[in-house]
Parts: structure tokens; C-alpha cells; sequence
């Protein structure tokens, strides 16, 4: 059996958490901030956890984290 490759953009975007599920950043965060509230960008700088629904398609795109 081959290794397997790492997807490098999903490397760079997520981290796995020592239960094996996934975080991630969020979007709309960068930029054009002037418009948005205190509380909104202050929100937007929290980690969250992947979804149920796409923590799979994450898992085999990193094959060697922890699981």
C-alpha cells in the first residue's frame, strides 16, 4: 500500500484536537472590518469545531493526524 498524500490546503486550515475532530478558522474575518461590529469580529476570531457532515472529507484529506 502507498502513502498517502497530505491535501496541503486542508493542512494549512485545519488542526486536529486530541479527540480526533477537526478545528477551523472563520471566514469574513480579513478585511472590509469596518463595517462590521465589535461583537461580530470578536466572535469571528474564535476557533470552531468542523461540522459532523464534513469531518469525513477532512479526515481523508489528512491522513496522518491524530486520530
Amino acid at each position: 500500500m502507498p502513502k498517502l498524500k497530505t491535501h496541503k490546503g486542508a493542512a494549512k486550515r485545519f488542526r486536529s484536537t486530541a479527540s480526533g475532530k477537526f478545528k477551523r478558522g472563520h471566514a469574513y474575518a480579513r478585511h472590509i472590518l469596518t463595517s462590521k461590529s465589535p461583537k461580530r469580529k470578536r466572535n469571528l476570531d474564535i476557533d470552531t469545531l468542523v461540522s459532523k457532515s464534513d469531518q469525513e472529507r477532512v479526515d481523508t484529506m489528512l491522513p496522518y493526524g491524530r486520530k
